[in-house]
């Protein structure tokens, strides 16, 4: 999932690259990582996103798109829900900041 954090991963796929059964590799994860599969996915999308709106060189779309999503409303709402506000003004927020 950190090499290819665009790929519509699955625990089923999680698991497949993990040479594990889904319940295994799902319980495993969690344990040492702290995080189910997806909650974790979620971050490590989400703490990309972040660092490519601070560059301000891409589009949300062309950041939605390389953190997963198939387009920039539904990254727009996950975005928001997990940091708490809308790409944009994060984007212009780390700008000042």
């Amino acid at each position: 999932m950190h090499a290819r954090p665009a790929h519509g991963w699955t625990v089923a796929d999680l698991a497949a690259q993990a040479a594990m059964s889904r319940s295994a590799f799902f319980a495993r994860f969690g344990r040492i990582v702290g995080l189910p599969p997806m909650e974790y996915l979620l971050a490590w999308r989400m703490a990309l996103a972040k660092r490519l709106l601070r560059t301000r060189e891409l589009a949300i779309e062309h950041v939605a798109a390389q953190v997963g999503y198939g387009s920039a409303s539904t990254f727009s709402t996950a975005f928001a829900r997990h940091v708490g506000m809308p790409p944009m003004r994060y984007a212009r927020t780390a700008a000042v900041a």
